[in-house]
């Protein structure tokens, strides 16, 4: 893939937070620096990062939301003001729980607790 300024320019705003981001901020983020991006241009070059690794998405329900900790981890998502916070990853043992169990080889684990946070 060849070197895109927009594409680099989106992936430092996504790298610069710890807050999930989805598209639409990414866009406006954007817009600040490349004043005539489109909303294409992020969701494609969105998806060009998170195919090469650099970035991961995150399905919060039927909105996309970025991620750039690549490490293993799991979320913690407040119902009430949304929050999505990266937690270390719990119960390394339930990949191999399942194969035992059910002969299902997991090769990416994403869980995601729901609750209340402490602002509430």
């Amino acid at each position: 893939m060849r070197y895109s300024r927009q594409r680099e320019i989106i992936k430092e705003i996504v790298l610069s937070t710890k807050t999930h981001p989805n598209a639409d901020w990414v866009f406006n983020e954007a817009k600040k620096v490349l004043p005539t991006i489109s909303l294409g241009t992020v969701y494609r070059n969105l998806k060009q990062l998170e195919s090469r690794g650099c970035i991961k998405t995150i399905f919060d329900g039927s909105v996309a939301r970025y991620d750039c900790n690549r490490a293993p981890h799991n979320h913690l998502k407040c119902r009430a003001c949304g929050d999505l916070v990266d937690i270390e990853t719990l119960n390394v043992e339930i990949p191999e729980t399942i194969f035992l169990e059910y002969d299902f080889k997991v090769e990416q684990l994403d869980m995601i607790f729901t609750g209340i946070c402490n602002k509430h």
